[in-house]
């Protein structure tokens, strides 16, 4: 489940430094879950926690080598399932982080690595499916995405560094693209809808405002569903219409 190798084993520090690069995948995979602290869903993602050196003990990002055989997309998709259990609808390519020192540790040395990185968006029903008692289960657990690594001697590599940017990447998007929805299930209510975009842009969204603003959406459509359960009258439950938005290198 190592997501970055230091080379050979049996290699010496100035024998690593000098290896070619090596080529692995990495993954930030988001999934709104409740947070004790806001009260309300955030941003959370699994994280592994190494098992061997460099940053042995340390958090990072799910991830792997690059094989011969495989295209990028099935690398990074056949490292969550092995490392996390999961396997995203939505999956694209982030960016390509090769800096010339991410593995390296004083005094250990290192083989330099290019890392492919891409990001996901799970649902709810698929962040329950996270790897549950298997002999790997405790190495793998959610993180909040704005916190992850704070206190805990930072996350490994330069991961903190690749969730900042996926978090920038997906701000961004959430702006133009019709990406929310991945979040959510085949149905959902308004206060849902806000409550993905609130956790994904990190603040309070006026509701009269957000529903007006919706209006001019053409791919959500009301159903003649209702959420049931709730102490008040409940909520008028709509789906998204649009076209769906899949995979992407």
């Amino acid at each position: 489940m190592s997501t970055l190798f230091a080379g050979p084993f049996g290699a010496n520090v100035s024998e690593r430094a000098q290896l070619p690069p090596s080529l692995a995948i990495s993954t930030v995979i988001f999934a709104l879950k409740p947070s004790r602290d806001v009260g309300k869903p955030t941003l959370w993602l699994p994280l592994v926690r190494r098992v061997k050196e460099p940053f042995k003990g340390q958090w990072a990002l799910p991830g792997g080598p690059l094989a011969a055989t495989e295209s990028l997309e099935d690398a990074a998709r056949r490292n969550l399932r092995e490392t996390t259990g999961l396997a995203p609808e939505y999956l694209e390519q982030l960016y390509a982080f090769g800096g010339l020192n991410r593995a390296h540790r004083p005094g250990q040395g290192s083989q330099r690595v290019v890392s492919i990185v891409y990001w996901a968006l799970v649902r709810p029903t698929e962040a329950e499916l996270l790897v549950e008692g298997e002999a790997e289960a405790e190495n793998v657990a959610w993180h909040r995405a704005d916190t992850a690594g704070d206190g805990e001697g930072g996350l490994a590599f330069d991961h903190r560094e690749i969730i900042d940017y996926a978090l920038w990447r997906l701000r961004s998007k959430l702006e133009y693209a019709q990406i929310a929805y991945h979040f959510l299930g085949e149905t959902f209510t308004l206060a849902q809808l806000r409550e993905v975009y609130e956790a994904v842009l990190g603040r309070p969204l006026d509701p009269a405002n957000f529903r007006r603003q919706l209006k001019s959406v053409p791919q959500i459509e009301p159903t003649d569903q209702f959420l049931e359960g709730g102490k008040h009258r409940p909520p008028r439950l709509y789906r998204y219409t649009g076209p769906a938005q899949r995979s992407t290198t």
